[in-house]
Formats: C-alpha cells, structure tokens, sequence
C-alpha cells in the first residue's frame, strides 16, 4: 500500500498522475498546507522540510517500509518501483537531466513567480519580473526541445512529462493575467493538448480534488505557508 500525503499544489498533483497510470494500491491523504498541517510532528517525522508531497510505501526495499519525500525522488523511486515510464537505457542521462529542469528550474521559478504574484505583499516589481522572466526563459527552452517531439525523453511517455505536466498545468496562475498563458509556446500547447487527452490527467484531478482544501489565501495561510518570512531575525544573521 501507498500512503500518498498530498496539497492541493503542482508538485503533488505529478504523483496524482503517476498514481493515476498504474494499478498500485494506494491511500491519498489530505495535509491542508493553508491551515498549517504541514508542520504537525506526525507530518514533520514523514518530511522533516514540511513540504508536500511525501510518501510511505509499506513494502519497500526488502520488505520494509520506505519513506519518501520531493516529487522528484518519489517520481524516481516509484518507476523504478514499477519499472514503468522511465524511458530506455539510452534515454537514462537525458531523462535525468530533463527531469532535474524541472525540479530545479521550471518548478522553482514558478513558484516564486506565484508566490510574488498571488502572495507577497505588492510593490516587489523587480521580484515580479524577475521570476515572470525566468519563467518564460524556461518554457522557451523547453519549447525549442519539443519541435518535433512528441515526449520531453525519447520517443515514449516518461515521468518527466508527469513532472512537467504538473508545473504547465498551472500556467495561468503562474503567468498571472494571461487568458492563454502558453499561447506563445506552441510547442508547450501542443504538449499540454496532448498530455490532458489522457484519460489518467481526469482520474488525476480526481485524486487531488478529493478533499476540500482551505483555498483563501488570507493571513493565518500566509504564515502557515511562509513562517520564516514572519519569523524575527536570528542573532548573527546579516540583513
């Protein structure tokens, strides 16, 4: 069994996906991240970081229980689990290079783009440009990839297409004022047009709608979501 601990953001909606595609048992738990659950002891021992997604698998390596966290690793672990959707040995380096854009690139600067748009205080326009920026720097990178191509690795759907999947999939709220955020990118369209006919994208948004999750963002989620940005100064930290 799979206890999969879920937020109703991008990073675990990739493991919805993945969940969705295959025929493993699992559990979807609820952490409701605007109300603060992330940093309930009981969450904390499953990802000291407080972040979603995480996972306890029951039958892990030889038996034992496994314990996950970062939708990149459990995207990781689960296919080498499964031995599914990760691509031919000759795809390997460029499934791990693709992958960690996005983990490291794409997923990142999207959310300091949602972040500074939807949750900072207003006036931080060089933040706002910034990230806006990089955004569409790495959708252009990663729009110039697709000419010709059907998947991000290979010619054969991959966790990296869940991966980025997860993160395109909130492109409007991403680029904030956009009624067709990837409407520049043709390639990212043609993409997303091709990954939401999937009838596992609709089981997918199942999952991650099965709990209504606290949506306002109002002060009490600000500081569940960002406590270190109220939290004072340490002695000895330069400002």
């Amino acid at each position: 069994m799979i206890h999969f601990y879920y937020g109703p953001g991008p990073n675990p909606a990739k493991i919805a996906l993945f969940l969705a595609e295959t025929d493993m048992a699992f559990e979807a738990i609820p952490v409701d991240t605007y109300r603060g659950a992330q940093h309930n002891a009981a969450f904390r021992a499953i990802n000291p970081n407080g972040k979603v997604p995480a996972l306890i698998d029951t039958d892990g390596p030889q038996g034992s229980p496994a314990v996950l966290f970062d939708s990149t690793a459990i995207l990781l672990y689960l296919a080498e689990k499964t031995g599914e959707f990760l691509g031919t040995a000759q795809d390997r380096p460029q499934l791990l290079s693709w992958l960690m854009f996005v983990a490291t690139g794409l997923g990142p600067f999207s959310g300091q783009a949602v972040h500074f748009q939807h949750a900072a205080p207003e006036g931080l326009d060089y933040a706002v440009h910034r990230y806006r920026r990089e955004v569409e720097r790495h959708y252009q990178v990663l729009n110039d990839h697709l000419e010709g191509r059907s998947f991000i690795v290979g010619d054969r759907y991959t966790i990296v297409d869940m991966s980025a999947w997860g993160w395109l999939d909130r492109a409007a709220r991403v680029m904030k004022g956009k009624d067709e955020p990837l409407e520049r990118w043709p390639n990212l369209t043609r993409f997303m047009d091709m990954m939401n006919a999937r009838p596992t994208v609709e089981r997918a948004h199942a999952i991650m709608n099965g709990h209504a999750f606290k949506t306002v963002m109002d002060q009490d989620a600000r500081q569940a979501m960002y406590p270190t940005s109220f939290s004072p100064v340490s002695k000895g930290t330069i400002s």
